[in-house]
């Protein structure tokens, strides 16, 4: 039992470290806008008409945050997972980092859910579902008024609110996916980070920031005063997309160096506008906000031949 637990999590695992990719394509935050994200691919030549891998050896990169606000989260999740498989049978790769969204899902921070996630969920035996989750807090809890406390229950707990949590939870096919995701990538020149890096991670390497993450989705306990809900990791601090320029400067440099790289591609802070560089081409901001939650443009990051370019600038 425990050397097939070791062989399923190394077959989850991925590596954090890429080099010799011959083109990179970058994608910011998607909120479930399915439709927008296979828009983006279909114009940066990466999927074909009916959705199948047509990238050849391309490093695709998502930048996190798949799930919340938008309706179609788990056709999402569930299309990046096939086209992962696609990608690496034709030499190419598909990344997707962990976002702040992401991670709320695993730990259950719920206040961004759309309605229609839960019903991605739904299926004939939901009601059942349903019914013995609130059977069972009924029964753990006591309440004093039962019917009262049914009812708040049932109000609280929508249809495909028990298959989200089951699919979210750490042992669930989204959870391990998710946790097995990297909250820093480096691919060639180029480092990859949901939010950005703050100061307090500047001398931090990869790998300790993603087995960090990694091991506080998987437990819980580790959450609290961890990486992944911290207001300065990687997750969330927008420093570098909304911070003056000037005072940052030396803070860039100091990542640039550290890690070795010769730009951070950031998302998490929607401009609603094309990708345009800060930091004199040091950094880029790959979320336009193309969800239609934000109505921001299609656009997307394309790195090939040490030239770095956009869908919409080219």
């Amino acid at each position: 039992m425990l050397l097939a637990a070791i062989f399923a999590a190394c077959a989850f695992a991925q590596r954090d470290t890429f080099a010799g990719a011959p083109r990179i394509v970058a994608v910011g935050d998607v909120h479930g806008d399915f439709a927008a994200l296979r828009q983006v691919l279909t114009a940066a030549g990466l999927i074909d008409a009916k959705g199948v891998w047509a990238g050849g050896k391309t490093h695709l990169v998502q930048i996190g945050d798949l799930p919340d606000r938008g309706p179609e989260t788990k056709r999402t999740i569930e299309f990046l997972m096939e086209l992962q498989k696609q990608a690496r049978k034709a030499g190419g790769a598909v990344h997707v980092l962990i976002g702040n969204h992401d991670a709320m899902n695993v730990y259950g921070d719920l206040r961004y859910v759309s309605a229609a996630e839960y019903r991605e969920f739904v299926t004939p035996k939901s009601e059942k579902l349903r019914e013995s989750y609130i059977k069972l807090r009924l029964e753990r809890e006591a309440p004093a008024d039962p019917a009262a406390a049914k009812a708040k229950i049932e109000k609280e707990t929508p249809l495909g609110w028990v298959e989200h949590r089951r699919a979210w939870e750490p042992s669930g096919d989204f959870g391990k996916w998710t946790a097995s995701h990297p909250a820093v990538l480096k691919v060639n020149d180029t480092l990859f980070v949901h939010a950005g890096l703050s100061p307090a991670y500047a001398a931090k390497t990869i790998e300790e920031i993603n087995k960090a993450v990694r091991d506080e989705l998987t437990d819980f306990a580790k959450l609290q005063g961890g990486v992944a809900m911290a207001e300065d990791g990687p997750l969330w601090w927008r420093g570098l997309a909304q911070g003056a320029e000037e005072p940052l400067q030396a803070h860039v440099e100091a990542l640039l160096k550290n890690f070795g790289v010769a730009r951070i591609v950031i998302g998490h802070t929607p401009t609603k506008a094309p990708i345009v560089p800060r930091f004199g081409g040091r950094v880029w901001n790959v979320d336009t906000g193309l969800s239609a939650a934000y109505g921001g443009p299609k656009d997307a990051l394309i790195i090939e031949g040490g030239k770095v370019s956009t869908l919409l600038g080219r």
